[in-house]
């Protein structure tokens, strides 16, 4: 993408072991101190040929992983970064997360979707260096050799602890999942209007280069951002325009127009569930 900066890009799938969870993205850069990662993908088996592939390229160690959130699919494979002697970065907001019983949970579940790329030996590894201390809105500049990463807080949105990666020398930006690209974002339990916000953000670093968390890297950020954020404010207005009425969610989303979206990958898989999510949330928002 830039000097010494790279990407791998995940499927438009939903984890399974017939893939090895490789639905998400990952990014590193070769500085001259050392190499930079950017998430560490979803399973330990898929982390060791994202190794093996940095190795191709360079000898330089992996200094540093970035934790852009805390979902399966961007960190299952952090255990195999540590044990080459990377220090794991993340934001202190996902402290609550992997204190949580929903992420063991969520790993149980793995070890037996994702069979058997995570099994029992597949762990979760928590930050070695924590940024967002004291304060959670707080950005955090981390120098590599020659090269300046600026981790921006920019949670809570689609996740609490979300973080992105920003290289200023070279133009590019790794948004992580605040940027699906070519598929339908996966909302979940989202701050939509915190993600909206955070997305104003990052249109205004007018990066040259955004890899998002899931699709293919960007080199019209403008468009490609401004789609997710048009997607997720449709949904807050449409639903949140049937939860002030009172108006049941089925029916606010049979009368719901789709049309824009519905021809995208995995609009089957995760309309629905984004839409109900978004209408419990404008439910608890309020007017």
């Amino acid at each position: 993408m830039a000097k010494g900066a790279y990407y791998v890009q995940g499927l438009s799938e939903l984890g399974s072991g017939a893939n090895q969870n490789f639905i998400s993205n990952a990014g590193f850069v070769i500085t001259d101190a050392g190499v930079v990662v950017i998430d560490a993908l979803g399973s330990p088996a898929l982390a060791q040929q994202l190794l093996a592939e940095i190795r191709k390229l360079t000898t330089q160690p992996v200094k540093y992983v970035i934790v852009t959130h805390y979902h399966a699919d961007h960190i299952y494979g952090l255990q195999v970064f540590k044990a080459a002697g990377a220090t794991v970065v993340g934001h202190a907001l996902a402290g609550e997360y992997l204190a949580s019983d929903a992420a063991q949970q969520r790993l149980q579940i793995s070890r037996h979707d994702i069979a058997p790329w995570v099994d029992e030996h597949t762990r979760l590894v928590a930050p070695d260096l924590w940024v967002g201390q004291p304060d959670p809105l707080a950005d955090t500049t981390l120098q590599v050799g020659n090269t300046e990463f600026v981790l921006h807080s920019v949670g809570p949105s689609h996740t609490p602890e979300d973080l992105v990666v920003h290289v200023p020398a070279l133009g590019v930006l790794f948004a992580g999942d605040l940027l699906f690209r070519g598929r339908l974002p996966f909302v979940g339990q989202a701050d939509s209007g915190g993600w909206i916000r955070a997305l104003n953000r990052l249109l205004a670093l007018q990066a040259k280069v955004v890899v998002p968390g899931h699709g293919a890297a960007s080199t019209e950020p403008q468009i490609d951002m401004t789609l997710t954020r048009d997607y997720l404010q449709y949904l807050r207005e449409r639903m949140g325009e049937g939860a002030r009425n009172m108006d049941p969610f089925d029916e606010v989303y049979q009368r719901t127009d789709w049309s824009r979206y519905s021809a995208m990958p995995l609009f089957e898989a995760a309309n629905r569930m984004n839409a109900y999510n978004t209408y419990l949330l404008m439910e608890r928002e309020g007017p």
